[in-house]
């Protein structure tokens, strides 16, 4: 054994190792398109919101059935689903949802779903806002 240990202290030394790490992340992004092309409104239509009532809704919206989406109100994005049902996203105190008249991206979670008090919505622009709720839309009763 000291034999060996003699042998390996006089050898030449060799080129040093390097060691490296790599890491792969993958990251998906969801687009969602806004239901009216054109330029940045200057302010949401009043009459336009009084065509929806809002209804109590869920805590989550399965990303694959959003289509598109509208702004009717400043602190709300309005969602158009696959199935023509539509929910309002209002967002957090102090997030204006104009920033967002060009569309928005939506990091998905694993379970697929936007949820209120956990996702954000991204606009183009780089602003980012919080979901605070979200409220199911049903068409208004015209008045007599």
């Amino acid at each position: 054994m000291l034999y060996s240990v003699l042998l390996l202290m006089n050898a030449p030394a060799a080129e040093p190792v390097q060691w490296a790490q790599l890491s792969i992340e993958q990251r998906i992004i969801i687009r969602v398109p806004m239901a009216r092309k054109g330029r940045a409104p200057s302010r949401p239509v009043p009459e336009s919101r009084d065509e929806w009532k809002e209804k109590k809704g869920p805590r989550c919206i399965a990303l694959r059935s959003i289509r598109s989406a509208s702004i009717l109100m400043d602190n709300a994005i309005d969602l158009l689903l696959a199935d023509n049902h539509r929910y309002r996203a209002r967002l957090a105190r102090g997030c204006n949802s104009i920033g967002f008249y060009s569309g928005f991206y939506v990091e998905p979670d694993d379970d697929g779903s936007l949820c209120s008090g956990r996702d954000e919505l991204q606009a183009r622009s780089g602003a980012s806002c919080a979901i605070d709720s979200f409220r199911r839309l049903e068409q208004a009763e015209p008045d007599d």
